[in-house]
């Protein structure tokens, strides 16, 4: 059986090559051969996510006419990289990229602070801000007066309390989506609905696609639950989704689930366009895959004069298709642990049958909040108070970052709570190692790819602002002089990996 997933052609491969000779070269660096540029051309293309990892190249011939180099050269630069283990052959399948097995690890970074080390650490792991005060303890003091009649039952929900899942219900009617209680389960956070939603449909074994880069704790859910993830390359900068090669991987791969988030990307913070959300809803439907979108971020925008496209469940509105994930804890506080699933009828009976193996139900109180925030109308002001925050938070770190790094490249999203960074040939990986050492934590990007991807990544969130900002790009500046010097991890893994 062959051991590719997905598969990139000669002409998608070529463009992707021609797209890095715009690049400008390091002084005094010499022109490679022919061949080693293709090779550190394709290693690169990998270590940055833009080709997936196990994805089937072409055959060299194919690939030498689309490049209008010589069979030879493609042949040498092939060989280079199964040397280097980054891509791997057999006679009959093709070869297919890889990452050698001593690449380095991702360091940590998206763990919680310890909060002892909060005055010595400026902690840009999480993508969390502190609660919208003076909401959370309004929220909480609303639910204590509505509690005394729960207190009175069993107080196990296993599809959470009939009143917020019809308030929940009720707000996916206001957006145009007709939707009814029955179609709505009540969670212990996204994280929550997406194990229950994977245990469900995609086994141990079973395909999940997945955008590449994506949210770090579900890929790692994903792969505890035994998946195997198929990654498809986001298109560039903040462009959203690549349909196209969403419809090969769809229809190759025929994986049981997909899972995108489609409003301010984790990490890169794109937002998808009506016409990608149409189009990708179509190509699942057609591929018999079910469709999974986070919408945890939905309501984080943060541009004024944002027109926000629909929702992705817009386009299947009876839930056959696609089932949606929402949370308070990105649009209001992380502390509060309540997601919740919008699917058809039976799939939100059948994940309430598992639940009974799993946590039981959501705990009671926290329900009760959030319910009081979405029927007083403080959800509303609780949020635009976020979004003030966010917004003010962004522009100051963009600001810091380019200053103090300026040779680092990223674009500035338009909602969310991350900035995807491309750290100027750096490792992620030894600038978050470096980081820990000048009291800065920062995830590498291989913790948001498939088996070491992003390596050339960093993710920053919007969760710092003024003086904190500006000290955060000082301290990173000096974790990059630090990797640049190599003595963040030392020896040859520490410098930087250009093409």
């Amino acid at each position: 059986m062959a051991q590719w997933t997905s598969a990139v052609g000669a002409a998608q491969l070529a463009r992707l090559l021609t797209s890095q000779q715009d690049r400008p070269a390091g002084p005094g660096s010499k022109r490679p051969p022919a061949y080693r540029a293709l090779a550190d051309g394709i290693r690169l293309l990998v270590l940055e996510g833009r080709v997936p990892v196990a994805a089937r190249l072409p055959a060299e011939r194919e690939l030498a006419l689309s490049l209008s180099v010589s069979r030879t050269t493609v042949a040498a630069a092939y060989e280079a990289l199964r040397s280097e283990g980054f891509l791997e052959s057999r006679r009959g399948a093709g070869s297919w990229t890889a990452v050698p097995a001593g690449n380095p690890l991702p360091a940590r970074g998206l763990e919680p602070l310890p909060p002892e080390a909060l005055g010595s650490v400026i902690d840009l792991g999480t993508a969390a801000l502190p609660a919208p005060e003076p909401w959370l303890t309004r929220a909480v003091q609303g639910a204590l007066e509505e509690l005394p009649p729960y207190a009175h039952t069993h107080g196990d929900y296993p599809a959470g309390l009939p009143a917020l899942r019809s308030m929940i219900a009720d707000r996916y009617t206001q957006r145009g989506i007709p939707t009814m209680p029955e179609q709505i389960m009540v969670t212990t956070g996204a994280m929550g609905a997406m194990d229950a939603i994977c245990h469900l449909f995609a086994g141990r074994g079973e395909r999940i696609a997945v955008e590449s880069p994506s949210y770090a704790n579900i890929l790692q859910l994903m792969r505890e639950a035994g998946a195997r993830l198929v990654p498809v390359a986001m298109a560039g900068g903040l462009a959203g989704w690549d349909v196209d090669r969403w419809r090969q991987v769809l229809r190759e791969a025929a994986p049981r689930l997909a899972y995108v988030v489609a409003d301010f990307h984790n990490p890169t913070g794109a937002l998808a366009d009506e016409d990608q959300r149409r189009k990708l809803v179509d190509a699942a439907r057609s591929a018999g895959t079910v469709l999974v979108a986070d919408e945890t971020m939905s309501e984080l925008w943060l541009d004024p004069d944002l027109d926000m496209p629909r929702t992705v469940c817009a386009f299947d509105p009876a839930g056959s298709t696609v089932i949606t994930v929402g949370s308070a804890s990105k649009a209001f506080w992380a502390g509060m642990r309540i997601g919740w699933v919008r699917a058809a009828p039976d799939v939100i009976r059948s994940l309430v049958a598992a639940r009974a193996y799993a946590d039981l139900g959501t705990p009671v109180l926290e329900q009760l909040a959030v319910n009081w925030l979405f029927g007083t109308g403080g959800w509303e002001q609780a949020v635009e108070l976020r979004r003030a925050q966010a917004r003010e938070n962004r522009d100051a770190l963009v600001t810091a970052v380019r200053r103090e790094l300026p040779e680092w490249e990223f674009e500035v999203p338009q909602g969310g709570l991350t900035l995807w960074v491309r750290t100027g040939g750096l490792s992620g990986s030894r600038l978050a190692e470096a980081g820990e050492r000048v009291g800065v934590r920062v995830p590498s990007g291989p913790r948001f790819g498939v088996d070491g991807a992003f390596e050339g990544y960093v993710r920053l969130p919007f969760t710092v602002g003024g003086a904190v900002a500006e000290e955060a790009a000082v301290r990173l500046a000096a974790a990059a002089r630090l990797v640049e010097s190599g003595v963040s991890g030392g020896g040859d893994a520490a410098r930087p990996f250009v093409a």
